[in-house]
């Protein structure tokens, strides 16, 4: 399966934020939103970072409360994995795996079409393997 159906089935809504955004209101959409990270975007079609609920974490480590007053660019991660619609979930089960991240920006054309979560990729496997539970008990049962 190609990661342009997953997005196709959660959708390709993305949250974004401004390099200059405080990590303050950032912990504040991340908590508001559920989600566990956001690209961060001037325009929101370009990706200039990623900041995780893992950096908030790091920067709390390394500067405490003060890192809550520090734009999201002093703590997000600059160089990005990133897929493509065409893109294997099998290959960015690999990349997630091999890089240590949680998600992927969609990129499609240079410019953000989606955003893909370990999440989404485990409930994509999990899915498939009732699908092939459910064929396979189909397949038993009429061949009684």
């Amino acid at each position: 399966m190609l990661v342009s159906r997953l997005l196709a089935a959660k959708g390709t809504d993305v949250v974004t934020v401004a390099p200059e955004t405080p990590v303050r209101d950032l912990v504040d959409l991340l908590t508001g939103r559920r989600i566990g990270a956001v690209v961060v975007s001037l325009d929101g079609a370009r990706v200039t970072g990623i900041v995780s609920e893992r950096d908030v974490v790091a920067a709390l480590a390394a500067h405490g409360a003060g890192a809550l007053d520090l734009p999201v660019a002093a703590i997000a991660t600059p160089d990005v994995r990133t897929a493509a619609p065409s893109t294997t979930v099998e290959e960015l089960m690999v990349l997630m795996t091999t890089q240590r991240v949680r998600h992927v920006p969609v990129l499609a054309d240079g410019a953000l079409a989606g955003i893909v979560s370990i999440g989404d990729v485990v409930k994509h496997r999990i899915d498939e393997l009732e699908r092939e539970r459910t064929a396979l008990q189909d397949y038993v049962a009429q061949a009684r």
